[in-house]
C-alpha cells in the first residue's frame, strides 16, 4: 500500500460532533476555576477555538470574552506561531489567572506554548488533543494520534470521499 500523507488519515467532525464535543468540555470545566469555581472570562485562540469557546461560554454562563489571534499555519504547513492580536491587558490582569483559554486542537503544542508563556496562570482547555501537545493543555475531551488530520466543519464542503481501501 502506498505511504498516505498526513492529511489522509482524516478524523472528520461534523457540526453535531464538535457541538457535543464542546459541550462536554464545558461540563468537564463547570465549576473548576479558582476561588468559587467560576471563571472571569473566556478568551478563544482564533480561529479554530472561536466556536468551541462560544458553546462553552453559553453553557457555563460566561459573558465576558475575548480573542488571541494566533498564526501557527500557512494552509497546511506548521510555522512559528505568532501572536497578531492579544487579549485586553486589563482583562487577562497579573498572567491570567481566572481565564480560560480554549481552542479547538493542541497539535505540537506551540501555539499553546507561546499563549502559556503569556498567560501562565491562564486554565487551557481544548476539544481535541494531540500526544505531543497534550502537556501544554490543562483539560481536553478526545485524543487522536499524532498523524491524523482534524478536518473541522469550517474547513469541509459536502462531497464524495473515496473509499479508505479505494475503489476496485
Amino acid at each position: 500500500m502506498a505511504e498516505r500523507l498526513p492529511h489522509e488519515k482524516g478524523f472528520h467532525v461534523s457540526w453535531d460532533q464538535l457541538h457535543r464535543d464542546a459541550r462536554a468540555l464545558a461540563w468537564r470545566l463547570d465549576g473548576k476555576g479558582p476561588g468559587d469555581g467560576a471563571w472571569r472570562a473566556i478568551v478563544g485562540i482564533t480561529r479554530g477555538g472561536m466556536v468551541p469557546a462560544a458553546i462553552v461560554a453559553r453553557e457555563l454562563n460566561i459573558r465576558v470574552i475575548d480573542t488571541i489571534s494566533v498564526k501557527g499555519y500557512n494552509h497546511q504547513t506548521q510555522s512559528d506561531p505568532v501572536v497578531i492580536k492579544a487579549p485586553q491587558d486589563d482583562l487577562m490582569g497579573d498572567g491570567g489567572e481566572g481565564i480560560l483559554v480554549v481552542d479547538d486542537l493542541v497539535d505540537s503544542g506551540r501555539t499553546l506554548e507561546l499563549v502559556r508563556k503569556l498567560y501562565p496562570k491562564a486554565h487551557f482547555a481544548t476539544v481535541y488533543a494531540k500526544p505531543k501537545g497534550r502537556l501544554q493543555v490543562d483539560t481536553f475531551i478526545t485524543e487522536v494520534s499524532q498523524d491524523t488530520w482534524i478536518f473541522f466543519p469550517w474547513d469541509m464542503a459536502l462531497q464524495y470521499v473515496q473509499p479508505y481501501r479505494g475503489t476496485d
